[in-house]
């Protein structure tokens, strides 16, 4: 009985280590601007160890401050993934349970389809589900968190999601977001986005190259081979149409 208490207080402990590390971290980007999170730490092992290539391409990164990215771009990030950002504490529970229904309906035609395809001898096509997550969710993972997908790993993300909006501002949040997420293959960061596709500072995008680069946030790797598809043309469209009402922190 002993031996348990002591591996359960062992357990604790480090529970409560990692909680106070990953909170330290997170108060130190009030100030300190990350070098790079663990998501983009995990890409550059895969592309290091040959587990992926992204041809001739070097990894490209460059920092700007907030006031470097322009606000087409912004509004439309904010319009594509998180409409209510400025307002939410973090996570957006509604959406969350809307996104759960969403993939259980989806899961179930998913089923029906690969049941058809299997009868006439074809190999059915994965289901795509989508999240709920988000910005301040979506920054916790990539900076502190691994790509598994688990209920302790969701459970931590919200943990974190809500320390970050505790501990810095709105505005902090987007500008470490729009630095550090990925848009493509070895591609992070609004400046290496803008300059990769369209050649120019992420200083000078306007509306519908903005909405382009937000709307590939789901699926940059995909995106940026089909840069030409009829869904990233069509919902570019929708992008700027609602950008007139994305609000800025």
């Amino acid at each position: 009985m002993k031996a348990i208490l002591t591996w359960i207080l062992c357990l604790l402990f480090a529970a409560v280590a990692m909680e106070l590390f990953f909170i330290g971290r997170i108060a130190a980007m009030a100030v300190i601007d990350p070098q790079s999170t663990s998501f983009q730490r995990s890409e550059a092992w895969q592309l290091a160890t040959g587990g992926r290539s992204n041809g001739e391409r070097d990894w490209q990164q460059q920092w700007v401050p907030y006031s470097q990215i322009a606000d087409t771009l912004k509004r439309a990030v904010i319009a594509s993934e998180d409409s209510e950002f400025i307002y939410h504490n973090g996570v957006e529970w509604e959406a969350i349970e809307r996104a759960r229904q969403r993939n259980e309906r989806a899961e179930q035609i998913a089923q029906k389809r690969a049941a058809q395809m299997r009868a006439r001898g074809r190999e059915p096509r994965p289901v795509q589900l989508r999240g709920g997550s988000t910005i301040t969710q979506q920054l916790a993972k990539n900076l502190l968190l691994s790509g598994e997908r688990t209920l302790l790993r969701k459970g931590q993300e919200l943990v974190l999601a809500v320390a970050l909006e505790l501990l810095l501002d709105k505005q902090r949040i987007l500008e470490i977001y729009l630095n550090s997420v990925e848009w493509g293959e070895g591609i992070f960061g609004a400046e290496a986005a803008a300059r990769h596709y369209f050649k120019k500072p992420a200083s000078r995008l306007n509306a519908h190259e903005a909405a382009r680069l937000a709307v590939m946030l789901p699926s940059p790797k995909l995106f940026e081979k089909r840069l030409q598809s009829a869904y990233l043309s069509g919902r570019t469209a929708t992008i700027v149409a609602r950008m007139p009402a994305a609000e800025l922190p």
